[in-house]
């Protein structure tokens, strides 16, 4: 999921794209950033704690942030009521399908930008191994996706200069074996454990 959100806010805005944080974004669960209300971080420095570390507030403030104008609402998600919020992030996931359905996605739903377990009036928050390569596929042909799911570690601060934060790649294969150029790790009570990752070769 988290792929799919990385790629849409790359192909949809600008990595220098200044994104505020709702009091909705604060207070996904773990694992998380802490992000906190008001604040203000640079899309691309969320995107490595997203990809990296796997921050499920991060990904919420970045599907609210893009989700918003679609959404005929405030680009200042900070003003956001909780319900704004959700109606946001809930327009950035219908994107998330629309993208799905045209990279040759069959079996998959988005709910979520974040990927925790979820449903809505269109079903469960749901994919299969099949797409999870096609969407992979797809998103290594993107130069910036690739450079940040490549990094070991990253060092960012909010736009305040205030709070810092370093992440760490999760994803071992990439030292494990030359031919790992990419891959994301992922954990769900639905789900379990998942991996989708890609080589060369």
């Amino acid at each position: 999921t988290k792929i799919m959100t990385c790629v849409l806010a790359l192909e949809t805005g600008n990595p220098e794209d200044v994104l505020p944080v709702s009091s909705y974004a604060a207070r996904q669960p773990k694992v998380h950033m802490g992000v906190q209300k008001g604040e203000y971080y640079r899309m691309e420095d969320l995107l490595y704690g997203l990809m990296l570390e796997s921050y499920n507030d991060a990904a919420v403030v970045i599907a609210e942030y893009y989700g918003s104008k679609a959404a005929g609402l405030s680009m200042d998600c900070s003003l956001h009521t909780e319900e704004e919020s959700r109606k946001a992030v809930l327009t950035f996931a219908r994107e998330m399908n629309e993208k799905a359905k045209e990279i040759g996605c069959t079996s998959t739903h988005f709910v979520t930008s974040n990927g925790l377990d979820g449903a809505d009036a269109g079903g469960v928050h749901e994919t299969t191994a099949r797409d999870l390569a096609l969407i992979m596929s797809y998103a290594i042909k993107n130069k910036t996706f690739l450079h940040i799911t490549q990094t070991r570690d990253y060092s960012f601060y909010d736009l305040s200069g205030n709070r810092q934060f370093s992440v760490h790649n999760a994803n071992a294969f990439l030292d494990m074996t030359p031919d790992a150029i990419s891959g994301k790790t992922g954990f769900t009570g639905n789900a379990g454990y998942c991996y989708v990752g890609a080589c060369k070769n």
